[in-house]
């Protein structure tokens, strides 16, 4: 059995590798602390730090809003949990639709793009008041009145349209011999989405999906302007009740607890995909 032992070049260049990683990693660390310390150093030093310190920064008042705030973060999560996987069936619905070629179902296409333009054009907080607002001013039977179903409502028909523009360029993404090639298999169309192109856009535009949810996320917030107790509006009653701005500290934090560990895992997904590629 012959053992495999590395060339003294391939150990040197091993060392040369582990050297730069380490020098690299060390100018990093120290041009980081650095920055941190000069704005440190400004922000503490500015005119009015005192008075930021005090209205923003106050323990006390952070300690006192925290329970409620975190309660009503509690709902924000219920709320992205429950619309995440209603954008994503609506979105791939949607993108679905306007890949549908055959002329007798050219009026759900145009129903399909007329969704994307119309929910793409308006930001998402007047989705939320038209929604929030209008749905039971119509006073129809069965219509929900939960303020909490409709802001999950309003969120879904909003995020739907772009998940759908996504889920669109993932799909026109596949080259078109996967098409002909299932086509001459004999599979229908819909059997040609459902075993060969849809499977392969979804792993193209799972990054640029984790992404949308990273915003959704985030726009769970807006929610609180048609009432739901959720984190912001915690924070309001709360720096309405003190004239103290900390609460949306506390708002803010618990908002980066969330997104930036789901921010992380959408760029190691996005980088394993070009490792994939050979990129």
């Amino acid at each position: 059995m012959v053992t495999w032992v590395k060339s003294p070049r391939q150990l040197e260049r091993e060392r040369r590798r582990r050297r730069r990683a380490v020098r690299s990693g060390s100018i990093a660390t120290v041009s980081t602390v650095l920055v941190v310390v000069l704005l440190t150093v400004a922000l503490t030093a500015s005119p009015g730090w005192s008075r930021v310190q005090e209205t923003f920064f106050d323990p006390e008042q952070f300690v006192k809003a925290l329970p409620d705030v975190l309660d009503g973060f509690l709902l924000n999560v219920k709320i992205f949990l429950i619309a995440e996987p209603l954008v994503l069936v609506v979105g791939l619905l949607v993108a679905l639709v306007r890949n549908l070629k055959a002329p007798v179902f050219f009026p759900l296409r145009a129903l399909a793009v007329a969704y994307t333009d119309v929910f793409r054009g308006v930001p998402t907080i007047l989705v939320i008041y038209l929604v929030g607002f209008g749905l039971p001013a119509l006073g129809l039977q069965g219509v929900p009145t939960d303020l909490t179903t409709l802001g999950v409502i309003a969120l879904t028909l909003s995020y739907g349209a772009y998940v759908a523009e996504v889920f669109r360029a993932g799909i026109d993404s596949v080259h078109p011999s996967q098409l002909a090639a299932a086509r001459s298999l004999g599979l229908s169309h819909g059997k040609t989405m459902r075993y060969v192109v849809v499977p392969q856009a979804v792993r193209v535009v799972v990054p640029p999906l984790l992404n949308d949810f990273v915003s959704l996320q985030k726009d769970t917030a807006l929610v609180a302007t048609i009432g739901p107790l959720e984190a912001l509006r915690q924070a309001q009653i709360h720096a309405a009740s003190t004239f103290n701005y900390t609460p949306y500290l506390v708002s803010a934090l618990l908002f980066i607890l969330l997104t930036i560990p789901m921010a992380r895992f959408t760029d190691y997904l996005a980088a394993r995909s070009q490792r994939r590629r050979g990129r």
